[in-house]
């Protein structure tokens, strides 16, 4: 194994595999209506928009009403997110079965290592050739991959290549390819470190790789210096991992623009740690750290974090965090609107490394947060819910990777 990896880093062997438009695409699919016509997935908030409504400027987590002055013919359609989840399984299906080495990224994209499959199944370009037309004709789904000898390379090809495309990066071109394109395709490089970037002058990858690493590391200190002189040289050494476990377990929900209170803000975060909690227990990890994000009316973010003083998987625990989180933020929901709540737990261990502490309650503790996993497993993720959310909208929870 270690050898047949090491010669793959020499050779276009790793795939990059991204699902186009994945919520719009799967509305077109099932709606023959929609194709080829401006389709955005959500309402208030911009969700997922076709390629059709993205050439008129329509971008995701944009305001609706802002989408729609945009593209006055886009057609708004509620999202369906259990059909989403259906189509993903659909295309990992696929992808496992191209190839044992596959290492999910979100609910629409992997990395496959297709290395050793030169002498069953041809070529790394062959078996993405194949791959698409797979997806397509079994899953109905247009899919765009980059094949390169890192991963780190192969996502920036399917990037480039987008959308419905294939484009390989050949051993000996990797240079060639990468350096002429904009800084904003690195990994790490946002709107504020771009903008630092252009007001230096510093406008494509291989400007940035000409700078040198002692100057970056100055210009945007250690860490990200270090990290864009890797990339800016092509210097990638992570292979594809099928077995890495999860870092963080999180879920978010679309509010859309309409005014929310703090009793609806509450709620909605408590059914975000609900259900946080069920997957945290049912994957067999804890967490030490709770993290809160917020999106504003205004479109600006908002983080906020606390560590616990001991790892957990207790509901009542990660709630009262969460809670204590989006108090000291209440203040500025309120005044600019807040149009989107999410939580990601971290520092995540496995749930034999929680530290017991007394008095084990059995109204408040783990007994009682697995006796409502069990049910809510058996009957449904609404079959015992919260009083204070009998009624409300709860906006929308996007669907995400199996954890592990």
């Amino acid at each position: 194994m270690f050898v047949s990896r090491i010669l793959s880093r020499a050779e276009a062997s790793i795939l990059h595999a991204d699902l186009d438009s994945f919520y719009a695409s799967v509305e077109q699919r099932d709606a023959p209506r929609l194709r080829g016509r401006p389709v955005i997935v959500g309402g208030g908030v911009v969700l997922a928009a076709s390629y059709e409504a993205k050439a008129f400027g329509v971008r995701t987590a944009m305001g609706g009403r802002q989408a729609k002055a945009l593209c006055p013919r886009a057609i708004v359609v509620p999202p369906r997110f259990a059909a989403y989840a259906e189509a993903s399984k659909a295309v990992f299906a696929v992808f496992r079965d191209t190839t044992p080495v596959v290492e999910g990224v979100s609910i629409d994209e992997a990395f496959l290592d297709v290395g050793g499959l030169w002498r069953i199944a041809g070529s790394p370009t062959a078996v993405a050739r194949r791959l698409r037309e797979r997806v397509a004709g079994e899953v109905g789904l247009p899919i765009t991959v980059g094949v390169a000898c890192t991963k780190f390379l192969a996502k920036v090809a399917s990037g480039v290549a987008k959308p419905d495309g294939l484009l390989e990066v050949p051993p000996g071109g990797e240079l060639a390819f990468l350096h002429p394109l904009p800084v904003g395709r690195l990994w790490g490089v946002g709107k504020v470190t771009e903008a630092k970037l252009h007001a230096l002058g510093i406008r494509t990858v291989g400007e940035v790789a000409d700078l040198g690493e002692a100057t970056l590391v100055s210009l945007l200190g250690r860490a990200s210096g270090r990290h864009l002189h890797a990339l800016a040289h092509n210097h990638d050494p992570r292979v594809v991992d099928t077995g890495v476990r999860r870092r963080s377990i999180g879920s978010q929900r679309a509010l859309g623009r309409r005014h929310r209170t703090p009793e609806e803000l509450d709620v909605v975060l408590a059914g975000i740690v609900d259900r946080l909690g069920k997957r945290l227990r049912g994957a067999d990890r804890t967490c030490r750290t709770v993290v809160l994000r917020l999106r504003f009316g205004d479109y600006t973010r908002a983080t906020r974090s606390h560590t616990l003083a001991r790892a957990t998987d207790h509901t009542p625990t990660l709630l009262a965090a969460a809670r204590r989180l989006l108090a000291d933020s209440l203040s500025t929901c309120l005044d600019r609107g807040t149009t989107l709540v999410g939580i990601s737990l971290t520092n995540l261990d496995a749930g034999d490394a929680m530290q017991l502490t007394l008095p084990f309650e059995r109204t408040d503790g783990p007994d009682l947060d697995r006796t409502l996993d069990d049910l809510r497993s058996r009957f449904g993720s609404e079959s015992v819910t919260r009083a204070a959310r009998l009624g409300r909208d709860q906006g929308w929870e996007v669907p995400l990777l199996p954890d592990g």
